[in-house]
């Protein structure tokens, strides 16, 4: 039996999670996120995040412990879905402070005034994380890259040498063989796509009209990419490429001969990190301080590859075993500019369902 199959069943679960309350933790021995203020001792803070957010029960019951506060956890939908109501909420916001903004949806919340101060103090390696100018107002809390992953116990069967970089995805070589979850309605989908654009520029429609013709199917979501059309997902999918994560081949570690039947194509990745901030107007802005420094406190830094499937921002946390061996992060991501993106997304994306739906 393989070990990653139940690995990435359980991963599987992580990223379906819908709504769900908890109650929370945090303590001064865990993370000093500078001034940070009192909250009233009892009171509910409320956590707005994705649908992808979890964490370890024992480590909820200990910020509650030590904090004296409840958290209630509202999930409202994948990265981008959080963002569009973070921003239609701004003067009444619908929580206290929020987890899961990505760079790749945060110029647009920042623009409307979505954030209050707070000054996190962060640990060894987040300061390379912030987003400049927000410093204090996004604290960064994970991080991790979309890759092109392939199925290399397939390639080896088919005597195939797999493709390498995103050019190579469009040899005919390959035609048929891929799978993607779509730009409009996922968030992996989306960071390929913008993998596209940094590496051809303005020539990124013509790669994916290449794309395309070459037969890469689109799916909604990851789940149904991986899970269901993927060889190595478990579903007895036929496509043995498939768009995941950097961290995808820790979950697909055979127990026998302890190697992994997958790999993430390193030189097609796009970086991604997840943010935290105190949302301005908020109810408790105190209580909203004390989760973000929660969030940064090493055991839950510690506890992100094996709850969320996610590098922490803290360079000194301890990894799990697979990880160290199998989940290598690229040396040089691609990366769009947060601005850049908030300006040109309605009009990327537009062209991009235009081309995919020829």
């Amino acid at each position: 039996m393989h070990r990653g199959a139940t690995a990435m069943s359980t991963l599987v679960c992580g990223l379906a999670l819908t709504a769900c309350t908890l109650t929370a933790e945090n303590g001064d021995d865990d993370a000093e996120g500078g001034e940070t203020p009192s909250a009233t001792p009892g009171s509910t803070v409320v956590l707005v995040t994705h649908e992808s957010f979890a964490l370890p029960d024992r480590l909820v019951r200990r910020f509650e412990r030590e904090s004296g506060l409840d958290l209630e956890v509202r999930s409202a939908g994948d990265a981008g879905s959080l963002t569009n109501r973070l921003v239609l909420t701004a003067q009444n916001p619908i929580g206290d402070v929020v987890f899961g903004v990505d760079n790749t949806f945060a110029s647009r919340a920042l623009d409307e005034g979505v954030f209050a101060e707070h000054a996190a103090e962060l640990p060894p390696g987040g300061e390379e994380l912030t987003l400049a100018g927000a410093e204090d107002l996004l604290a960064p809390i994970d991080q991790g890259s979309v890759c092109v992953n392939i199925d290399t116990t397939w390639f080896a069967a088919q005597d195939l040498a797999p493709p390498q970089t995103l050019e190579d995805l469009t040899d005919p070589a390959y035609e048929d063989l891929m799978v993607a979850p779509g730009a409009p309605t996922s968030s992996p989908g989306m960071a390929f796509l913008l993998s596209t654009i940094a590496e051809y520029g303005d020539d990124w429609p013509d790669y994916w009209t290449r794309l395309m013709d070459n037969g890469l199917k689109l799916t909604s979501g990851w789940t149904d990419a991986y899970s269901v059309d993927f060889t190595a997902g478990g579903g007895g999918g036929k496509r043995p490429i498939v768009v995941s994560y950097d961290t995808s081949p820790a979950f697909t570690v055979d127990e026998e001969s302890g190697t992994s039947s997958t790999a993430a194509l390193l030189d097609t990745c796009f970086r991604q990190v997840e943010y935290a901030g105190v949302l301005a107007n908020s109810d408790n802005p105190a209580g909203a301080a004390q989760v973000v420094d929660f969030l940064l406190s090493e055991p839950v830094q510690e506890a992100l590859p094996t709850s969320m499937y996610v590098f922490p921002v803290d360079a000194d946390a301890e990894l799990p075993e697979e990880w160290v061996r199998f989940a290598q992060q690229p040396q040089d991501p691609y990366e769009v500019d947060p601005a850049e993106i908030a300006e040109h997304r309605a009009d990327w994306l537009t062209e991009w369902t235009d081309i995919t739906t020829r």
